[in-house]
């Protein structure tokens, strides 16, 4: 069984003082290279953005609970300035997968 990660952007914030209102933009599947971003069962995925490689450009690191491994999705700017990823890669440290100890 695989988990699609799936990302819904706040649209407005309360304003102190108001009565909260809560109000989202419908729910788009986060892609990378074309494909929606897929992650192992159990699905326990812990996604982060952050400039990995240095560019100034925000990559997207998911972890995976299975194994420990993180995957590395280059973040790159489309023409029209929109952030988008690069194919799936894992995470490397030394030329070897990085993981994180203490997962199965």
């Amino acid at each position: 069984m695989k988990m699609i990660l799936g990302l819904g952007l706040m649209a407005a914030l309360p304003v102190l003082g108001a009565a909260e209102t809560y109000k989202f933009e419908a729910p788009e599947l986060v892609t990378a290279g074309g494909k929606a971003i897929q992650t192992e069962a159990p699905g326990y995925a812990a996604p982060c953005l952050a400039d990995i490689d240095g560019d100034g450009v925000r990559d997207l690191l998911v972890g995976q609970f299975k194994g420990g491994k993180i995957g590395f999705y280059k973040g790159v700017k489309s023409d029209a300035g929109k952030l988008e990823f690069a194919e799936h890669a894992w995470l490397q440290a030394d030329g070897e997968d990085a993981t994180v100890p203490g997962v199965w």
